[in-house]
């Protein structure tokens, strides 16, 4: 973990690079190879020698811990796709139509098995102690709903397990399952007023699902493992600030706010300029901080919590979308319901990224296969947009499949460079003025210890 220094001033040594966060009093000295960062006061340059002394000590163990978290890593979550089928035709979903509207459900025999193979890869791979996770996702996975529940009552004690739901399904006896089990719950819903819902997540028949999602909501008050996830697009983003109002009031513990993915055509056609999506979003931020400094309650943002942990603790980060090699294909993987496996779920309709398939191939043989390589080897230093960025370890130029299908290539950007940049900006904003921990997950920092302390 890296802590605030009230210094500035000096001529920066190669590795070290100033990064304007838009702060009045603070800029930040970043080096963007390690991750290491300070936070310098304008006006007081006495100490910066002295920091740069020790950050030249420490050097050598920031890239190690990089190196680790980049590159050393193994798979311990799997997203699990039990059916290819959905009952909804979202406008932005990276599976392929077809494939929701009429595709097959893994059978409750093969769907055991599939247990049985994970749970073989898993105990040679996994920590003693350890359990992995798996994610139930879709498409929509409680439309198979009893292999599913088969699957967690039989590998309850040896796996962790969640499950993504649209939520049309999650009726009492479903949600009563699942948290008596301690599943993971996440539901989506796009914003607080059904007419816009409605405009990206519907039926085939065009019929919204704001109420059933509502009742979801309701449902699981109190739960503490459900979120829920709002998918940034341009038909809600003037929502975002009464959206977090809106979970807040029903006692949400936390949302995910993510930028629509730029996969498929249909993402495409809903994607909007980073200025359009930053600025809603920043505000739907600070609303949260505010709500709990009126309330005493947050409501966690977790994608944006991740930013921030990224930068305070590197190797605490929860989610590795912003990272590269993103954790596709190193801390976790997806499984199609034919047994094809993926390096993650965003690459389900993009056939030529399946590696193998578990029930004939050896997991280890897919994670070293040319598909997942394609993946796993995208770097930031290879894309020259990015080689040069001080943030470029808190971003990771999200997402690889969004590079390679809307953008030409595994050596592009992805979609929304900008954004990235400005929750940097902000998040160091927030670490400068000492309120960053209102934004997180309470304990977050448990078992976690310093790595550099400078100055107060």
């Amino acid at each position: 973990m890296n802590v605030a220094a009230p210094l500035v001033g000096g001529r920066l040594p190669d590795g070290l690079e100033r990064f304007d966060i838009g702060h009045a009093d603070y800029t930040a000295l970043i080096d963007p190879d390690t991750a290491f960062w300070a936070l310098l006061r304008q006006g007081e340059p006495e100490g910066l020698d002295a920091l740069i002394r020790q950050w030249q000590d420490q050097r050598g163990d920031f890239a190690r811990e990089m190196e680790m978290l980049r590159f050393g890593l193994k798979p311990s979550a799997v997203y699990f796709n039990p059916t290819e089928r959905c009952n909804l035709d979202c406008s932005y979903c990276y599976i392929p139509r077809e494939m929701r509207r009429s595709g097959e459900h893994m059978s409750p025999e093969r769907l055991m098995e599939a247990m049985a193979r994970l749970e073989e890869y898993f105990a040679r791979t996994m920590p003693e102690g350890r359990k992995p996770q798996i994610i139930f996702h879709g498409a929509e996975p409680l439309l198979n709903r009893d292999a599913m529940f088969a699957a967690i009552d039989a590998y309850g004690d040896r796996f962790r397990f969640g499950v993504q739901t649209n939520a049309t399904l999650l009726d009492d006896k479903t949600a009563a399952f699942l948290m008596e089990r301690g599943c993971g719950i996440g539901l989506s819903l796009d914003a607080p007023e059904e007419a816009i819902a409605t405009r990206s997540r519907k039926r085939w028949t065009g019929e919204g699902v704001f109420a059933s999602t509502l009742a979801a909501i309701e449902r699981l008050k109190g739960y503490a493992g459900f979120n829920v996830i709002c998918t940034m697009n341009r038909e809600n983003l003037g929502q975002l600030v009464p959206m977090v109002e809106f979970l807040h009031e029903r006692e949400v513990p936390a949302c995910m706010l993510n930028v629509v993915r730029c996969t498929q055509p249909g993402g495409r056609s809903s994607w909007a300029e980073d200025e359009a999506v930053a600025k809603p979003y920043l505000a739907a931020l600070e609303r949260t901080h505010q709500l709990f400094r009126e309330t005493g309650r947050k409501l966690v943002v977790a994608n944006f919590a991740n930013i921030l942990i990224s930068i305070l603790a590197p190797t605490a980060r929860r989610l590795m979308c912003d990272i590269s090699p993103c954790g596709g294909g190193r801390s976790f993987f997806a499984l199609a319901p034919d047994g094809s496996l993926f390096p993650c779920s965003e690459f389900i309709g993009l056939p030529s990224f399946a590696g193998g398939n578990l029930f004939t191939d050896r997991i280890e043989d897919v994670l070293d296969s040319p598909a997942f390589k394609l993946v796993t080897g995208r770097k930031v230093e290879d894309i020259r947009a990015c080689s040069t960025c001080p943030v470029r370890h808190f971003c990771g130029s999200p997402c690889p499949a969004e590079a390679h299908e809307a953008n030409g290539g595994m050596d592009k950007i992805g979609a929304y460079c900008g954004f990235y940049l400005d929750q940097a900006r902000y998040a160091f904003r927030l670490i400068a003025d000492g309120i960053e921990g209102d934004y997180l997950w309470d304990g977050w920092d448990e078992g976690t210890e310093p790595a550099f302390s400078f100055g107060c």
